[in-house]
């Protein structure tokens, strides 16, 4: 069995005491025997993209052991030996980037992901900051298991959890920066929207979901939370629907999922032959 978490938490204007409010939820996961926790996107900060500000670009670092804060969840993680993808603002070079970097039980870089997908809206102004993603989508190999993941947008692409699954993810992420969008308040509620198309993801893949959502008021935004963990079933086992603080924790048996995909013929069925038309915009016509 391997326990998970997933920590929902509130940030605040002070960016040091994010963090060490994260390192302090990763600190209460491992006591608790949790061996990979999901933190929410960007929680080194309050949620920065609601406006487009030069400034910001500042907050941006570059990937290494010279990183302002990186350091300190690489030594956590080894010291709990724990699993820790951790989100934050990357810069390279000139480029900005949207990014996630998995650090290992030993506390050493096992990989970058770049998000893929970048909204671009009223309160979620993404593609001022951050380029698309470069790196390639497909699961990171480790000693707990094949870890999928997307970060928040790309939860909404089907295609970027098929491409994970079909690669042998055992286990899909979602750190994730979402709640009520102002423009349309009073009409548009995306909570169940959000939860109900992960839980697609876990049920037609086979795979369990793990996702982590920010909560409080910040700026013109409520950051609803609704953070949960699902088996491949759509089961959930544990979950918040409060848009309270929690540290959220599960096992799961990923030999008897491993089973279930095998049985349920998801990918024996495939018929990639037939899906030529994904590779372009409009599809066929």
């Amino acid at each position: 069995m391997l326990r998970v978490a997933a920590v929902q938490m509130k940030m605040g204007p002070d960016r040091k005491s994010n963090v060490d409010a994260a390192l302090a939820w990763v600190a209460k996961a491992a006591a608790q025997g949790a061996k990979l926790i999901v933190l929410p996107e960007l929680f080194e900060s309050e949620y920065f993209p609601q406006t487009e500000e030069e400034e910001y670009f500042s907050w941006a670092q570059e990937v290494s052991p010279s990183h302002s804060f990186l350091h300190r969840f690489q030594e956590l993680a080894k010291k709990e030996q724990v699993f820790l993808p951790v989100s934050l603002f990357e810069r390279d070079a000139h480029s900005y980037y949207n990014s996630l970097v998995l650090i290992n039980s030993a506390g050493e870089f096992s990989g970058v992901y770049r998000k893929a997908h970048i909204p671009d809206g009223p309160s979620y102004e993404e593609k001022f900051y951050f380029a698309p993603g470069n790196t390639a989508i497909k699961p990171w190999h480790t000693s707990l298991g094949s870890i999928g993941f997307g970060i928040c947008w790309d939860q909404w692409f089907p295609e970027v959890a098929r491409l994970q699954s079909i690669a042998g993810a055992e286990v899909l992420l979602y750190p994730t920066a979402i709640g009520t969008e102002p423009p349309a308040a009073g009409w548009l509620d995306t909570r169940r929207m959000w939860r109900s198309a992960m839980i697609g993801h876990a049920v037609c893949n086979g795979v369990p979901v793990i996702a982590a959502n920010r909560v409080g008021q910040e700026a013109g935004m409520n950051f609803y939370g609704n953070s949960f963990i699902c088996d491949p079933y759509g089961t959930l086992l544990d979950a918040e629907d409060s848009p309270g603080e929690r540290l959220l924790l599960a096992d799961l048996d990923l030999a008897a999922y491993r089973r279930h995909r095998a049985a349920m013929g998801f990918f024996r069925d495939r018929r990639p032959d037939l899906y030529g038309a994904l590779l372009t915009r409009e599809g066929e016509k």
